[in-house]
Formats: C-alpha cells, sequence, structure tokens
C-alpha cells in the first residue's frame, strides 16, 4: 500500500542562504516500509559481492594420474592418486567456487524503497542550485568551502546526488574519503542509508519525482 506525501524544502543557493522552497510529492510505502527498504537494502548488498573466490579440487589439480604404489605388499596406506586432499599440493576439500546468486526485486518495489528511503531521510538532506558551473576546473577546496556553507562537515559521511556526473565534481571529490557521489541513475538505497548528509540538486530532485515516482 502507497501514501501520497508531501515534503517542503528549503533550496539553499551557492553562497548558502535560502533561494526558494520547493514542494515535492512523492509515493511511499505505508504499512510495509521496514520491509520493502530492507528488501532493497539486502538485494544491493548481495548483489555487489563479486564472490570469485576459487578453490580447485582433487579432479582439477594437475598430476597425480598414477597410483602412488601398488595395492598391496608395501605395508603404507593405500593411496589411488597423489593430488588426494590429504596430501601436499593436493585438491581442496569443500573450498569456495565463483558463486552467482543475484537476488531479484520488481522494479516498481525498488522504486517504491528508494522513494520512502528519501522520505524518512528528509531531515538530513539539503536541497541547493545546481552548481556544476563553479567546477568547470576541478577544484576540492571551492567544494569543501560550499559544503561549510551549507552547514555540513566535510568529515561527515556526505552523499552529493547530482542529475547527472560532472567529470569536475567527480574529480573535485575523489581526494575526500567521506564524500561520495551519484547521479539519480546510479542512487542506490544503501548510498541514501549510509550517508550521515544528503545534498542534492533542485534537478536531481525533480528527476527522482518525474522517473521513480510510478
Amino acid at each position: 500500500m502507497t501514501l501520497d506525501t508531501k515534503i517542503n524544502y528549503n533550496v539553499l543557493n551557492w553562497q548558502g542562504t535560502i533561494a526558494t522552497e520547493k514542494v515535492v510529492s512523492i509515493k511511499i510505502a505505508d504499512d510495509t516500509a521496514k520491509y520493502v527498504v530492507h528488501r532493497a537494502l539486502v538485494k544491493e548488498n548481495n548483489n555487489s559481492r563479486s564472490r570469485t573466490a576459487s578453490t580447485k579440487t582433487r579432479s582439477e589439480v594437475r598430476g597425480g594420474g598414477k597410483k602412488p604404489w601398488k595395492q598391496k605388499g608395501t605395508g603404507r596406506a593405500r593411496a589411488g592418486s597423489s593430488r588426494s586432499p590429504l596430501w601436499k599440493g593436493g585438491g581442496v576439500t569443500f573450498g569456495p567456487k565463483p558463486v552467482i546468486s543475484n537476488l531479484k526485486m520488481n522494479k516498481k518495489e525498488w522504486r517504491l524503497a528508494l522513494r520512502t528511503a528519501l522520505y524518512n531521510r528528509s531531515q538530513d538532506i539539503k536541497i541547493v542550485e545546481d552548481f556544476n558551473q563553479y567546477f568547470k576546473i576541478p577544484k576540492t577546496k571551492v567544494l569543501i568551502e560550499a559544503l561549510s556553507r551549507w552547514n555540513i562537515s566535510p568529515t561527515n559521511k556526505t552523499l552529493i546526488v547530482t542529475d547527472s556526473l560532472s567529470s569536475g565534481i567527480s574529480l573535485s571529490v575523489r581526494n575526500v574519503p567521506d564524500i561520495i557521489i551519484s547521479s539519480v541513475e546510479q542512487l542506490t538505497v544503501v548510498q541514501l542509508l549510509q550517508a550521515n548528509s544528503i545534498v542534492m540538486t533542485v534537478t536531481a530532485l525533480s528527476k527522482i519525482q518525474e522517473v521513480y515516482n510510478d
């Protein structure tokens, strides 16, 4: 079940003062909010794992085709191959193998989870005017000063959401470990929940309302 909600945001300009107000109408999950967001969280965390660890079994290890010694008469234990897991250089018993296990989730359900997470973090979101024109040349110092004007500490884990990724902004945040930048198309529920502060441009917010509000 979905619930129609409205969020009032004060839009900040580049200098950090309130330029205008914006009202956003989005549909969020009502009684199943925790369940939907949790499903999206588990899906994204599971699908982000590489799971490429691989070991060889006794049939995959090179060599060991010849019987080490005859079956009887030597006084030693029977051995059929020098590549047994009991031997040095042998195969691995029950070792890890590459796993492909992508959890599936309905697209509309995932969008509902994203909108619900966005609504729950509305108190931590700063809406600002587009600032791509200030980063034609990458400059980390300029971005840090802008965050300070928006009352956001650069030492907190901060998520910056723009309508599209700009190379100037991406290069400006590359050296700051606590700042993550994402476009609307790449935005995830995990990013929204893990960030302490969220900076979102007006264009990105309008795009979320337009594209993801089904």
